[in-house]
């Protein structure tokens, strides 16, 4: 398959690889020279994608580009999942019984912004490390699963792919992302964002103000409420409000209709449920107050991240056996991601390679400077050799799989017994 190529754009440079581990066996190294010889197709297909940007669920050349190709490569791909036309799943299995590996990889552009999160970069580095672990010459069985998946930016598509029953065919979820640093994360935040539409009674506000019932009043006291509820919550508790919309009427008309936008956020999910419980109730309260109805919309809720720590150390320990530029600890606190809801299910964690100066944000002109660079390319290569060796020795590692799945177990139960000790 061809791609049209496009200049480079000027690279940032900066490359604090340590290089590879002298011990490095044979399997790998044939899995690094089989990634090497596919960057030319690899750069192509990125650029590719970088040049022909999609926002949520529109990602048609981007997912097409890369079904035809595993198509080409011995996997068996389903194209559109559930409600998710742009999002696919590719298998391909050797023997029975083994493990079974999933990769997955967002396509998807910010609206008005192109590829400003580096999300061009992951499907070439996918699948150039799962071709690499197929063609390795590894003898025992296993599977690998590659999932599509859009709308990560604008929709947080991962929720719905998981309410649809993707990811329970496989054991472990690998991903890849681009970076200042290269790097695992430890923890992010849950998140739930709600949207509430009060309903009240239109009236005029001088000559019959008593015939009145108003919905923006009853938006201004759940506003209130939730500043009386940050005195009650965990200190890692975050929650944002805004007027989303009025009705447009002037100041002496009772507003019929005020709608709200809600965020809540914490390090702890499960802690999360239980402050939305508690929101739930600052919202009945407004609407009882002022004699209004009260609709609660959950717009989408994110899992915090379940820490995955083994899993996390074997990444990072092939990816210093790849090379992989400026290597840093795994952060110990992030943002939000849907990442975090396939991870309520399996243990997953995902590769941050480097392609950004160190103070470089997300989402930001220099991402996309760097879309097309040396650094830009260099971090699908890093990031596939890197995964491969990770899917590598969870095949090939006796008790590995075992001991990552105890200690995602291990660590699921400490998130439920930090609730309990907080009054859960």
């Amino acid at each position: 398959m061809k791609y049209k190529r496009v200049g480079r754009m000027p690279a940032y440079s900066e490359n604090t690889g340590k290089g590879k581990d002298n011990g490095m066996n044979a399997v790998k190294e044939r899995m690094y020279t089989h990634i090497d010889s596919m960057k030319q197709e690899l750069w192509d297909m990125g650029d590719a994608i970088f040049d022909h940007p999609e926002v949520a669920n529109e990602e048609y050349y981007a997912s097409g580009l890369l079904e035809d190709w595993l198509e080409q490569h011995q996997f068996t791909v389903e194209r559109g999942l559930g409600s998710m036309k742009t999002a696919f799943r590719a298998v391909y299995e050797q023997g029975k019984g083994g493990p079974s590996i999933g990769l997955l990889c967002e396509y998807d552009a910010l609206p008005g912004m192109g590829h400003a999160c580096g999300h061009h970069l992951q499907g070439p580095c996918i699948i150039a490390a799962a071709d690499a672990v197929m063609k390795a010459g590894v003898k025992e069985p296993f599977k690998l699963v590659i999932y599509g998946t859009p709308a990560e930016e604008h929709l947080a598509g991962k929720i719905k792919m998981v309410e649809e029953g993707c990811f329970r065919d496989i054991d472990v979820a690998l991903m890849m992302h681009g970076s200042p640093t290269t790097t695992c994360d430890i923890k992010s935040m849950a998140n739930y964002h709600i949207e509430v539409t009060f309903h009240g009674v239109s009236a005029h506000a001088a000559i019959n103000p008593e015939k009145g019932r108003s919905a923006l009043d009853g938006l201004i006291l759940a506003f209130q409420g939730v500043e009386f509820l940050r005195e009650h919550v965990k200190e890692d508790v975050r929650m944002h409000y805004t007027v989303q919309s009025t009705c447009e009427i002037p100041a002496n008309v009772v507003s019929s209709r005020a709608v709200g936008s809600f965020i809540l956020r914490s390090y702890n999910g499960i802690a999360l449920d239980d402050v939305f419980k508690r929101f739930e109730k600052v919202i009945q309260g407004a609407a009882l107050m002022t004699e209004t109805t009260a609709e609660i919309k959950v717009i989408n809720r994110m899992a915090s991240k379940i820490p995955a720590l083994k899993l996390n150390e074997q990444i990072l320990r092939c990816a210093r056996e790849a090379g992989a530029p400026r290597i840093s600890p795994p952060r110990e606190k992030t943002g939000s991601t849907d990442l975090a809801n396939v991870m309520e299910l399996i243990p997953g964690s995902c590769i941050r390679v480097m392609f950004v100066p160190e103070k470089a944000a997300a989402h930001s002109q220099e991402y996309l400077d760097n879309g097309k660079s040396e650094t830009g390319h260099d971090a699908i290569i890093y990031g596939a050799k890197t995964l491969a060796g990770v899917c590598y020795d969870l095949i090939t590692t006796p008790g590995l799989m075992k001991e990552i799945q105890e200690d995602y177990e291990n660590q699921k139960q400490k998130m439920i017994e930090e609730c309990d000790f907080f009054g859960r």
